[in-house]
Order: C-alpha cells, then structure tokens, then sequence
C-alpha cells in the first residue's frame, strides 16, 4: 500500500500530521497511495502500519478530511487532504476574545468568564492617565485607539492558546481591547484569567496575557492632550512567525 505508483485500485492522499504527531513521524505533510473505496478507519490502520510509533495514540486522534472533522466511517477520495491530530489543548475552557467600541463592564466580563468551578480570578485592566510625570506632569486628555481587527482578534485568540498552552489548569480567558476615543481615566483593555484556586498560575497567566497583547495584537493609539495630538509609536517588532 505504501507504492507510490498510481493504478485503477488506488488513489494518492496527501496525509497531515500536528503537535506530537508531528514530532514522531518527524513529518508535517506527505503524500501517500492508498486502496480506492478506503476509510478514515482504514487510513488510520495504514498509518500505523506506516508509523507503528504512533500505534498507542491513534485511537485517541482526531481525523480531519479537507478541513472537516471526519469519523472513522468517511470514504477517502483522490487526492485528499487529510489531518490527524490530538484533542485540541485548552480543555473545556473558554475564550472570549474581542475588539469593541463598547463600554468595558468588568463585572460583566467577570461573570462570563465564571464557572460553578471557578474559585479564583485575575483580573488586568489597563485604564488611560491623565498625567504622566512627577512636579511637572504631562497631561492626557484622551486616547483614541485604532485596530487592524480581523487579524487582532486573530492574534488575541493565539495569545490565549499561548496561556493555556503554559498554564494548563486556567479554565477561562477573557481578552478584550477597546478602540475609538477614551477619555482620561477610562478602561481601555482587560485580561482576566480563571481557575479552580489561585496557585493555579493565573496572575502569571493574565501579566502574560497583557504583555503579549502589546506586542503583537495590532493596536494604536492617539494621544490628545493641551498642545494637540500625537500617534503613540511601540518599539517592539514581533517576529514573523509570532
């Protein structure tokens, strides 16, 4: 079966591999021929024939033909795209990841990232100064914030996998930033990061939380004060595969 010659009884299907998968078969992507008429049921046989490493992990992996969860009973056909992989990490936990013009209602945001297993929360909110300095403060006015949405929404979402993927005992992650004009003294970003108890990392998880939200979540800020107003440039620059 594992002939990569091509004949009326079989077809070529291009086999995916993640996470630990990956790193035992030493493999991300290959094609393989298989039988025509074969199954996830069948394929996932062949690949333990192919890879008998993975034998204890198969019947635990998950099957995904052309990007669509699969059962074991779905037919095969030429030139497929197939994905094994482990659960997804994160648990049960859920993730609320937003940008929004709206008012910040922690208490809000709080009580949907709560849990009858929650003991424990984190909570960070960053809220606009209105002076900066020491005896001779610079005084804001205001902030307007501006996102490139679609991707920071991507970015918040990977943020979030980062945490559960160090802190695997945090249930729920709450990930907003808000954009548009904020007065002084306004909420204008929140982490908050939930768990069964508190020596569980969340105050780590949700200090990490915020600081990756300012360096790779794609957010700027204007800042209005007495002598007029100015773009509020960062100086980090994220690697290309951050």
């Amino acid at each position: 079966m594992s002939n990569d010659s091509i004949n009326e009884q079989t077809i070529k299907v291009e086999l995916l591999f993640f996470a630990k998968l990956k790193e035992l078969t030493s493999s991300n992507r290959v094609e393989v021929v298989v039988p025509r008429n074969i199954t996830v049921a069948d394929l996932r046989a062949f690949v333990v024939d192919r890879y008998p490493i993975l034998r204890s992990y198969m019947p635990n992996v998950i099957a995904a033909v052309n990007q669509q969860f699969a059962a074991d009973d779905v037919h095969i056909t030429a030139n497929c795209e197939v994905a094994f992989f482990p659960p997804v990490s994160g648990g049960a936990g859920r993730t609320k990841a937003l940008i929004t013009n709206d008012i910040i209602d922690l208490n809000q945001l709080l009580q949907e990232a709560t849990e009858k297993t929650t003991g424990a929360a984190a909570i960070f909110t960053g809220i606009i100064r209105g002076e900066t300095g020491g005896d001779s403060p610079y005084k804001t006015i205001g902030l307007e914030y501006e996102s490139y949405q679609p991707m920071a929404v991507a970015k918040l979402e990977q943020i979030s996998q980062e945490i559960r993927d160090q802190w695997p005992d945090v249930e729920n992650i709450v990930l907003v930033q808000r954009i548009g004009y904020m007065e002084a003294g306004t909420p204008t970003v929140v982490v908050i990061c939930t768990s069964g108890h508190r020596d569980s990392g969340i105050f780590a998880a949700a200090r990490y939380g915020i600081d990756r939200i300012k360096e790779i979540v794609p957010v700027w800020k204007k800042e209005f004060g007495p002598d007029g107003e100015t773009w509020v440039e960062g100086s980090y620059y994220p690697a290309t595969d951050e």
